[in-house]
């Protein structure tokens, strides 16, 4: 597995595909990045020399933002938000959809597991109430 700043790559999948390993790398900069620096497309990760490997990892971090400062910028972005206190920190803040997507039904991923609401009860507590519900209404006494 070859490492390219900081993160280990699968060695046994072509570089394009490789690369998106690396937090800040899609599809279309890995494309770019082989090209760039004259890469056989066909070229396993493991396959790459010393050489092309120390090409990759000075052409991303004096180029490209990925990795540890990407991150960081994405998450003063959101603490920026939630300070402001705009509509989209607030949705941040709250832990809910932010891009205007539809929380009555689905949203799960960002709401968690579902929260029942109601008389859950345990065993007992329900057959408790199923005996006493059965029964005919006390008369009231005078």
């Amino acid at each position: 597995m070859p490492r390219v700043i900081g993160v280990d790559i699968p060695g046994k999948k072509r570089v394009e595909y490789a690369l998106r390993y690396i937090y800040g790398v899609g599809p279309a900069r890995a494309k770019e990045l082989v090209e760039r620096l004259k890469i056989a497309p066909a070229t396993k990760a493991d396959d790459l020399t010393g050489e092309e490997i120390a090409n990759l990892s000075k052409l991303l971090q004096e180029e490209y933002v990925v990795e540890g400062d990407l991150r960081r910028e994405v998450s003063g972005n959101i603490r920026r938000l939630i300070a402001v206190n705009c509509y989209r920190g607030i949705r941040h803040r709250k832990g809910l959809p932010v891009r205007g997507q539809r929380t009555s039904t689905n949203a799960r991923t960002r709401k968690g597991p579902r929260k029942t609401v109601g008389a859950v009860r345990g065993k007992e507590a329900r057959s408790a109430a199923k005996s006493t519900a059965g029964a005919a209404p006390a008369a009231p006494s005078k």
